[in-house]
């Protein structure tokens, strides 16, 4: 078992003295030679995130490119580690901004779509429109001010009560009732 040696300390010897190199030259070469070590294990811990072979390629870069700067400022132990840390935090991010700002795909003949073109209420909306004020009208008159005050002027049902006149509890039974019998014939007139 002699001839395997341990070269764990070695690559950590090696990295120390590439960082040290790098901190007192900026040589992009050295930075260079000790990312290289690395640059396979940044790759798949991209890949793991993004799912996606070439924006992992670009992210290798990307994180190469933080690396000119934040390794100068960060006093670094294990590089391994700390790679790995700033290749995740760099995915994450990432993830995050496109999240933040989701791409839209747009068909090439999206302009010339006549749907869009015209943008006049369809029908059916104006049928539902129409239903429902008719509807409206059938309900009781103490149901039918509580239900258009509540849900149309979007007043509480403290302001409904002010101004109705109604008792506070009876506003309530108002509008629960009317907005029942108001889905009850919208349904019922939405059939026909």
């Amino acid at each position: 078992m002699k001839f395997i040696k341990n070269t764990a300390k070695i690559n950590e010897q090696d990295d120390s003295a590439l960082i040290t190199a790098y901190k007192k030259s900026g040589d992009l070469a050295v930075l260079g030679t000790l990312y290289n070590k690395y640059m396979h294990l940044v790759f798949g811990v991209c890949y793991n995130y993004f799912k996606d072979e070439e924006q992992s390629k670009d992210a290798v870069m990307q994180i190469f490119e933080e690396l000119v700067t934040k390794l100068k400022m960060h006093e670094v132990q294990n590089f391994k580690s700390w790679l790995h840390v700033l290749s995740r935090n760099h995915c994450l991010m990432a993830l995050r901004k496109s999240a933040k700002n989701p791409m839209v795909a747009m068909e090439d003949n999206f302009v010339e779509n006549g749907d869009f073109v015209h943008l006049d209420i369809d029908n059916a909306k104006e049928t539902q429109l129409t239903v429902m004020e008719k509807c409206m009208e059938t309900l009781p008159e103490e149901q039918r001010k509580s239900v258009d005050l509540f849900y149309l002027q979007e007043k509480c049902y403290k302001e409904v009560a002010e101004i109705t006149g109604y008792d506070m509890l009876k506003v309530k039974s108002y509008i629960q009732n009317g907005k029942r019998n108001l889905k009850i014939c919208i349904e019922k007139n939405s059939e026909l």
